[in-house]
């Protein structure tokens, strides 16, 4: 089981309100106790935080605002000897704008560097800096124009999410040894491996004369859809084969890569993480978390478990012979899980999140929990906008807004799906900082967390968290949970979701209700009516029944 921390929300050792890896360390055994196998950290490099640690201006150093390298060191020593692994986040699509590769790359077109970024200039008959003259019509991720124009040389460089986030030049082979050699400089000093954050972006479709195509127009802007030039680009396999040739071949087959890849399809799961291709272990999807998304993920819609049941079942079909698949929920790009998927009203919230922890953590595949969700934390009760203090949810807003949309109605989908919701400081305790901080929180504390916290549910058996650590133990003891075969049952069903593990003779029987509605477990499943119950959500009162938000886990007799 892979636990993902986000660093400047987890735990604040020196009372400045911010996260940082001296409070990583205060809380190791939280993460022991858990049963965590691999600890994803999210970047503590050196970083403007622009985006949060996301746009890195030093790969190779810890920012000040985290800690140190000694301290990095330590956590590092401190996990193994605990019989954790540490995954670091590589975000080596893109740098930050402050990045000294950057800085010598803007200095002059004929900087040596200047080729380690996208430059290019203007369109023909435009001149820089007027509308439309960028050199494509790419929407970037955090709205606008993918170009920004860079006055002094005349040029614009490219960047897929902000303006300060400029994209690397992967074509470049000096970028890719570049990158390598870092890597390395990790693995060395016992990194077990990385998280590769959209790592299949770093391929770009361009013609042999340098030239980016068009996308197709995006109703209602002046902007166009580029990621067919840039999603799992025409070089991205050779690629990763290259750098797992010069990064991994030949170290500790224990070592771990996982790469963060939006739209990629089953099919090309299968070529990135067939261990003969040495590319990949596994892919971080996102179809499943788009399924209540309209034209984008602010357009929300309902979430029909069908569609779900759908989308699970067929990477869990794809992967079933070649490749690995990751199972998550949430995490730092995603609302929290019992208010996106369950029912965080205080009649079903605990039974909800451990239902929907249930249903995950017996897949086929690896878990990820994201910090919190151990303890069924919910979305924040935004008041409004002067709340948020994410650069997607802002930008989106002032986007719409000018567009001509009802800020009333941008707003609610902000409280929904902003990225905000994963960023609150975990609820340690029922103190006014929820334990995370002695200072004042970088982000306000949901208030909830007076009820909701790690101390009142660590002595409570019934708990989101006990029940996590009981789903990760049947993960470690039972082969059939690891490795058995998955077989969907009642794919139609609007509220109940069931499925099989099968291995070497055993079967378990996997049936959660997701809803408020009982459900007849005889008239949908009689086999499993006198099935030995393995583990449950709730106290099993009538066999026959199951209460809303139940989850069972059968072994057939």
């Amino acid at each position: 089981m892979v636990y993902q921390i986000y660093p400047r929300s987890f735990m604040d050792s020196d009372g400045d309100g911010v996260g940082d890896l001296g409070g990583v360390l205060q809380r190791l055994d939280h993460l022991a106790d858990l049963g965590v196998d691999v600890l994803w950290l999210s970047p503590v490099y050196p970083s403007p935080q622009a985006d949060n640690g996301y746009d890195i201006s030093d790969y190779q150093g810890i920012d000040p605002l985290f800690g140190t390298l000694d301290q990095l060191d330590d956590l590092i020593v401190k996990l193994h000897a605990r019989g954790m692994r540490l995954l670091m986040d590589l975000v080596v699509n893109h740098t930050s704008d402050e990045h000294p590769w950057f800085l010598e790359s803007r200095a002059s077109r004929t900087s040596p560097k200047r080729d380690w970024y996208w430059w290019r200039p203007p369109r023909t008959g435009l001149a820089g800096g007027e509308p439309g003259a960028e050199p494509t019509n790419w929407q970037s991720f955090f709205s606008g124009s993918t170009w920004e124009y860079d006055e002094p040389s005349g040029e614009y460089y490219l960047h897929l999410f902000d303006r300060r986030q400029p994209d690397l030049n992967w074509e470049n082979p000096e970028v890719r040894e570049a990158v390598y050699s870092m890597m390395r400089w990790w693995l060395d000093r016992g990194v077990d491996g990385f998280r590769m954050d959209v790592i299949n972006m770093i391929s770009k479709d361009v013609a042999a004369d340098g030239h980016l195509h068009d996308g197709p127009p995006i109703p209602g802007t002046s902007l166009g859809d580029g990621s067919a030039s840039y999603l799992c680009g025409p070089r991205i396999h050779e690629f990763l084969q290259e750098m797992h040739r010069e990064v991994f071949a030949g170290r500790d087959a224990a070592l771990l890569t996982v790469g963060e890849m939006p739209g990629v399809t089953v099919e090309e799961a299968r070529l990135f993480t067939d261990p003969t291709r040495g590319e990949v272990d596994m892919v971080f999807q996102f179809e499943h978390v788009a399924l209540d998304q309209g034209s984008s993920k602010w357009d929300v819609r309902p979430l029909r478990m069908r569609d779900l049941k759908a989308s699970f079942g067929r990477w869990q079909a794809g992967l079933a012979d070649v490749g690995w698949n990751s199972l998550y929920w949430d995490n730092h790009d995603q609302p929290r899980a019992v208010s996106r998927f369950g029912d965080d009203s205080p009649r079903y919230r605990r039974d909800s999140a451990t239902c929907l922890a249930t249903l995950l953590h017996l897949h086929r595949g690896t878990p990820y929990v994201y910090q919190g969700e151990e303890l069924g934390m919910a979305n924040f009760p935004f008041a409004g906008l002067d709340d948020f203090s994410d650069i997607e949810s802002l930008n989106h807003h002032v986007q719409a807004v000018s567009a001509g949309e009802d800020a009333a109605h941008v707003l609610a989908a902000l409280r929904r799906m902003s990225r905000d919701n994963a960023r609150t400081p975990v609820q340690w305790d029922a103190s006014p900082s929820a334990g995370f901080t002695t200072g004042t929180p970088w982000m306000p504390v949901n208030p909830d967390h007076v009820e909701w916290n790690a101390d009142a549910q660590r002595n409570d058996p019934t708990s989101v968290l006990a029940h996590h650590r009981r789903l990760i133990a049947l993960r470690h003891e039972n082969a059939v949970v690891a490795l058995g075969d998955f077989h969907l049952l009642l794919p139609e069903h609007d509220q109940v979701y069931a499925f099989t593990r099968s291995l070497a003779g055993e079967t378990l029987v996997v049936v959660c209700n997701l809803s408020r509605t009982a459900q007849s477990l005889p008239d949908l499943l009689p086999q499993a009516v006198d099935a030995e119950l393995v583990l449950g959500n709730l106290p099993v009162d009538d066999a026959a029944v199951l209460r809303p938000w139940e989850a069972r886990v059968l072994r057939l007799r």
